[in-house]
């Protein structure tokens, strides 16, 4: 979803028309050449937009009849036009007049235009027509007062990169930006500030770095077909510190014989990295020459929060071994689920779930179960079993659940799913642990060197959140196969 250009137009019908602003996203124009291919018809200069729209709205010759405008087979029941240009019809054109206003903009069309697509396939037009009705909310309380409405114009363009940077809009609420205007510095003040960093820190200096984890797995329990887990990391970083380009080295830190950190991307503002750090990778299997760290990251940090760096890392177990089994008898299936907490996890939830849905089938209508631990719920709907495992494992880290389950009639409210047919099924898990990680990675807050005066206060935590970790049925095929490449 993205913008190619917008505009603030005026017309007076004493005055004529007039361009009160205007933004144009080239490298969105590059992508609109690209998708629309020779149906791509570029947008016009300011005055010959202006002038076109004006004819298109009929808010200049409207008592003339233009057979090419008015003929009764080019009635508009939405805001949305084909401008005549001289390159070709513009289309689609977003634009609506409002209190002698008026406000335009044309989406990217990520296709060809001929034949057109339906409006409802172009996703631009939604969120072009809100970040329009934004603008006018911003611009409209001002409209009588002539010096307040140019004031507004003239942070109009600042604000919109934060409203729609690079042409995306992702904040519509232009009213809630203004606020925040006098924080927005199109260029620093000091020379030896950064881009980034947008504007300096006054206060007490204190550093807060988090990383997290994200685990993603497939299990299926099956001899043919290998279980797969991913582990993904970033280290989010907020840097209150003072002066205009503050240096500071972070550290990450590994348990000894703990799997290396591979697929290392640092954010732009890292200063200086050891290259052998960004050329461990895990498509090839590990071996010696690996890079082993230590893993320092030299940076001047932005103004705002974050991500100093992602990583990934081929750790040597899940941290929670599942089976499911799924078995129809009749009218009436009945399921099996064991789930084991590996020795190595602390065992020590923020929560711990899991969730079973029945796809394809009607309401629970009975219900009979048995949980060794945790608690199991019904979901409103009745088609979800929710079994709440809590904050721990028991001290065997074992835990199972066993049921019969009967349902009524489908509806239409139930959900369906094309890959879990018949007893294609899974149980997937939600769970998250403060203050550890998959890899054992961790953040030594007295290794953080910082070069400014003072002592800054330096906070460091961690998390693992799963992340798609699903256990298929292990009675059913399963719907995506893992094998290992043979040589």
């Amino acid at each position: 979803m993205a913008l190619r250009a917008l505009w603030l137009l005026r017309h007076d019908p004493a005055a004529g028309g007039a361009v009160l602003f205007s933004r144009r996203y080239p490298t969105v124009e590059l992508r609109a050449e690209t998708f629309n291919g020779s149906t791509h018809v570029p947008v016009p200069s300011d005055s010959a937009f202006l002038k076109a729209l004006l004819f298109e709205l009929r808010l200049v010759d409207e008592h003339v009849f233009v057979e090419q405008r008015d003929t009764c087979t080019r009635i508009n029941h939405s805001c949305v036009h084909s401008v005549s240009t001289a390159a070709g019809e513009l289309w689609p054109v977003l634009a609506f007049h409002k209190s002698g206003l008026i406000y335009a903009c044309v989406p990217l069309v990520e296709g060809t235009l001929e034949p057109r697509p339906p409006l409802l396939t172009v996703s631009g037009l939604s969120q072009g027509l809100a970040l329009l009705l934004g603008i006018m909310d911003y611009i409209s309380p001002s409209r009588k007062n002539e010096a307040e409405l140019n004031a507004k114009i003239g942070q109009l363009r600042n604000l919109l990169v934060q409203a729609c940077p690079l042409g995306t809009p992702l904040n519509t609420n232009i009213r809630s930006l203004n606020s925040s205007f006098e924080d927005i510095q199109e260029m620093p003040a000091d020379k030896d500030q950064p881009a980034w960093r947008s504007s300096t820190y006054k206060g007490k200096p204190q550093v807060n770095v988090c990383i997290t984890e994200k685990v993603k797995c497939m299990q299926y329990d099956q001899r043919d077909v290998v279980d797969t887990w991913q582990v993904y990391g970033a280290v989010n970083c907020k840097c209150d510190i003072e002066g205009s380009a503050p240096n500071i080295t972070l550290s990450l830190t590994l348990p000894t014989n703990a799997p290396p950190l591979q697929d290392i991307v640092v954010h732009h503002c890292v200063t200086s990295v050891d290259p052998a750090m960004l050329m461990s990778t895990s498509v090839e299997p590990l071996h010696d020459s690996v890079y082993n760290g230590p893993y320092k990251f030299p940076f001047i940090p932005p103004s705002d929060s974050f991500n100093l760096c992602y990583y990934t890392s081929q750790v040597p177990v899940p941290p929670i071994l599942g089976c499911y089994q799924l078995v129809e008898e009749g009218s009436q299936i009945k399921i099996t689920v064991n789930l084991k907490l590996h020795e190595s996890i602390k065992n020590s939830f923020e929560y711990c779930e899991a969730r079973i849905p029945f796809f394809n089938r009607g309401p629970i209508a009975q219900l009979e179960s048995k949980v060794s631990y945790g608690q199991l719920d019904l979901s409103r709907e009745k088609s979800l079993l929710v079994w709440v495992i809590g904050q721990k494992f028991p001290k065997s880290l074992e835990v199972s659940l066993t049921g019969t389950v009967s349902f009524g009639a489908a509806g239409k409210e139930h959900p369906t799913d094309y890959v879990c047919t018949g007893n294609t099924a899974y149980v997937k898990l939600y769970f998250r642990i403060p203050d550890f990680t998959l890899t054992g990675c961790y953040v030594d807050q007295h290794s953080v060197q910082i070069f400014v005066p003072g002592k800054p206060k330096i906070t460091a935590s961690r998390e693992l959140i799963s992340s798609d970790y699903y256990i298929w049925n292990s009675k059913a095929p399963a719907p995506m196969v893992y094998k290992p490449l043979l040589d």
